[in-house]
């Protein structure tokens, strides 16, 4: 099974697609295979960040049963041992996926003979985008310093933490009568801290597993576009709060800074870290691949060289 590391966040525009297409290609450079597989479904772009024409086939061969495993799908790119699996062209109704598909994509995503797999996610906190976010028990969730941003992020993550608990509860051995009353309260505003009550009040022996399941997912936040005016120790003040009222770890990645030239590499067709392998953002972006490496119990030496990219 793949390392698997869904990218997500609550808003659009917070650079998801550009740090996947980054971090894809920094693993693949040290000298890990990687799939990218785009799942912004009815917002396909990745394949701009990775300097590629839109593709002709992708996951629409799998969905319609042309090709029946994903990895025949995946696409070359120009960097070694980084391949590219793309929604470009499926059709404008796959944004509104039947819960068959959706299971059959998270099944053979979690199939792929890939050291890594990482997940370009659509912004926003519908059902779909939740349930791959939890196709690991580690994701990574990207927003910028700005208010609005940061806002969105936690609806995010409060979000994808309510859709894990009720998780484990309709999946595990919780009683009939705490299964009913957490999934019936879906559409009522259920919020986290009433499943742990419903847990504690209907089938208290079963909390202490609600604890330690819900502890085994693990977030990790990236700031993206970050500008010299905003507070250098933002990442570790949302850590530290999220860490103390979640029961599930919260890691801060790092940071990557605003840089113009990304926008100048998406029109050169290039990479920006083969653009600009020198550059702060550059640098950030390979201590947060590192970073990556090591929390996939990964003791392997990454060296990197941008001519391989």
């Amino acid at each position: 099974m793949p390392t698997i590391y869904p990218i997500g966040g609550g808003k659009g525009g917070v650079g998801k697609s550009f740090v996947a297409a980054s971090l894809g290609a920094l693993l693949a450079n040290s000298g890990k295979t990687v799939a990218l597989v785009d799942l912004d479904l009815g917002g396909s772009n990745l394949h701009t960040f990775l300097g590629l024409p839109a593709p002709d086939e992708g996951l629409n061969r799998f969905l319609d049963r042309t090709e029946s495993q994903m990895e025949r799908v995946a696409a070359d790119t120009h960097v070694a041992d980084l391949f590219l699996i793309s929604s470009n062209n499926c059709s404008m109704e796959i944004a509104n996926l039947f819960y068959a598909q959706k299971m059959k994509l998270i099944h053979a995503i979690r199939q792929l003979p890939f050291d890594y797999v990482l997940l370009d996610l659509g912004a926003g906190t519908n059902f779909n985008t939740l349930d791959f976010f939890l196709t690991s028990q580690k994701g990574i969730f990207i927003c910028t310093p700005e208010p609005t941003s940061i806002e969105n992020g936690f609806r995010f993550i409060k979000a994808v933490y309510l859709r894990k608990l009720k998780q484990i509860v309709k999946e595990n051995d919780f009683n009939d009568q705490t299964k009913a009353a957490v999934m019936d309260k879906g559409g009522n505003g259920l919020k986290a801290g009433d499943v742990f009550d419903v847990v504690s009040k209907t089938d208290p022996d079963n909390m202490q597993r609600l604890k330690a399941e819900i502890g085994g997912f693990q977030f990790n936040l990236i700031l993206n576009q970050f500008r010299r005016s905003a507070d250098s120790t933002l990442g570790g003040k949302i850590a530290t709060v999220c860490n103390r009222h979640f029961y599930s770890p919260f890691e801060f990645l790092g940071q990557v800074d605003f840089d113009d030239r990304v926008i100048d590499s998406i029109y050169t067709r290039k990479p920006y870290i083969a653009n600009f392998p020198d550059t702060t953002t550059a640098m950030q972006l390979k201590q947060i691949a590192e970073r990556l490496i090591v929390q996939s119990h990964d003791p392997s030496t990454a060296i990197w060289n941008h001519e391989n990219i």
